[in-house]
């Protein structure tokens, strides 16, 4: 079954245009990929007066977030930490998205943050975290240990070498114990061998024991605080090792005599971004299809997104994340904690509890999802020889950096006016970006519109707060960096602060 985009309701009622472009605008047999709308964002894209008003005022591009989301995701979960008895720290991962008044509204929760850098580190403090709820990760410089340090936050340890010079720092400024975590990778799981990508992060758990021997030389500087891993996969199996592998670990560090509380399984927890399976499902099929010839191009000079054509054959692989998952964020939280231990046997969250560990988590994606989404202005609808038509929009494939970050996803046609549509039925056409590049294609895929878009209409890509909306964002050929803007609910009614003059106060809260 297939599901007609979203045209969401005009702004600014008018006249007809007596003369609509491309009335009988041919194109190929529509494939639609709905992207999912929880209430609150589907709410506030139904203000299209507003969205209007806001890209007028500051511009497009423009991010949009949403604070009072951000506080929802963390309670969801922390359902699943309640539904299998545990404790521990639900840490943002900072990276995910800069947005000030996310962060902000992030430390009136109970929630911590993850940092990877000084100035997420310096932003995170100015925004109301005390030492004690911020985790320090990532690659690390002098200084950023030494800030970390000095506040007390939580430092997850790649190496034995970040090890030595963080205990050197503690001595030299004579500051007090710092509690670490070991972050390890690389772990074996017994049977059949499962195939994970190495990782650049964390010690390879083989070297365990010459890492605590480093930590026992270092304990008047160091509290050994537990032990944490890191995986490039989403698969469960490799997970599921990689926690059984830590609790292993901090039984060994028990036994040295450490006292190991917590284990940190990081992030990765994924999001579902699309309202329908089958869409999907569909989609994808139909593009190995087009890459083989047996039907219309659904791209941008044959781009495959990983796929290829050889003999006759379909070949390679698709690069994309799986934009519909059954099974994501705190869900997926939820199914890791009830799998079972690969060697034990037992589910992962019993052995958890057995041992009196913590659970801490670093999502990033998964606890911004629904809290964004970027709005880009059409400036210019033109034919080309290559068949469908362009629409160029005052924005960048960096602005929306959703095909950087592998996520297929349509935008909503926010419209300026009411007018009759400029097409008769949906319509495919390539989505450009302002940057005298060939390559600056906001979508190599052919998108279908529910009409023709006209030049002042909004686009609006829906939940990109994940990586998507500035994590890549640069001042190329000074064009502009889409500012940033927060809304929340206040008396029923929308409302809104530059996100540098947002704060969870009373006034700036969410109140129906």
């Amino acid at each position: 079954m297939q599901h007609l985009p979203p045209r969401l309701p005009p702004s600014d009622p008018a006249p007809p245009d007596p003369d609509p472009p491309y009335p009988d605008l041919p194109s190929p047999e529509p494939l639609y990929l709905e992207p999912r709308l929880e209430p609150r964002l589907r709410s506030a894209l139904e203000a299209t007066e507003l969205l209007h008003s806001l890209v007028d005022a500051l511009g497009s591009p423009l991010n949009i977030v949403l604070p009072e989301q951000l506080a929802e995701n963390v309670t969801r979960f922390r359902a699943v930490y309640r539904r299998h008895h545990l404790a521990g720290r639900i840490h943002y991962a900072h990276k995910a998205n800069r947005s000030s008044a996310l962060v902000r509204r992030l430390a009136a929760t109970e929630a911590g943050i993850d940092v990877a850098s000084t100035g997420e580190l310096q932003h995170a403090l100015g925004a109301g975290f005390t030492g004690d709820r911020i985790m320090a990760t990532g690659p690390k410089t002098t200084e950023f240990l030494w800030l970390a340090a000095r506040v007390g936050a939580t430092v997850n340890l790649d190496s034995r070498a970040e090890l030595d010079e963080l205990a050197a720092l503690i001595r030299k400024h004579a500051l007090p114990r710092v509690p670490v975590l070991l972050r390890l990778s690389g772990f074996r799981a017994p049977g059949a061998k499962v195939l994970s990508r190495p990782s650049r992060f964390g010690t390879d758990a083989a070297g365990l024991a010459g890492l605590l021997d480093a930590v026992e030389r270092h304990r008047d500087a160091v509290d050994l605080a537990g032990v944490a891993y890191h995986l490039d996969t989403v698969g469960l199996p490799e997970k599921a090792a990689a926690l059984e592998g830590c609790i292993a670990a901090a039984d060994e560090c028990r036994r040295r005599g450490l006292d190991p509380r917590a284990v940190d399984v990081g992030g990765g927890f994924g999001v579902n971004y699309l309202a329908h399976q089958e869409q999907w499902q569909r989609y994808t099929t139909e593009l190995g299809n087009a890459v083989l010839g047996s039907r219309p191009a659904l791209t941008w000079q044959g781009h495959g997104y990983g796929l290829r054509a050889e003999a006759g054959r379909l070949r390679g692989a698709l690069t994309l994340y799986p934009a519909h998952r059954a099974v994501a964020a705190e869900g997926y939280l939820d199914e890791l904690l009830s799998g079972l231990a690969p060697a034990m046997g037992r589910p992962l969250a019993t052995l958890l509890l057995e041992n009196l560990y913590d659970l801490h988590i670093e999502p990033g994606r998964a606890l911004v999802d629904q809290c964004g989404a970027v709005l880009a202005r059409v400036v210019e609808v033109r034919r080309t020889g290559a068949g469908a038509p362009l629409v160029r929009l005052a924005a960048n494939a960096a602005d929306i950096s959703l095909e950087q970050h592998g996520v297929l996803m349509d935008p909503l046609l926010v419209t300026r006016r009411a007018a009759p549509p400029a097409t008769a039925g949906p319509v495919g056409v390539h989505l450009v970006g302002n940057l005298c590049l060939e390559g600056d294609l906001i979508t190599r895929r052919l998108v279908f519109l529910p009409e023709l878009p006209r030049a002042g209409d909004l686009l609006a890509f829906a939940n990109t707060a994940g990586y998507c909306m500035d994590f890549t964002a640069h001042h190329a050929m000074h064009q502009p960096v889409a500012r940033t803007a927060a809304l929340y609910l206040d008396a029923g009614s929308w409302r809104w602060r530059l996100d540098d003059q947002y704060w969870p106060m009373e006034g700036t809260g969410e109140r129906s």
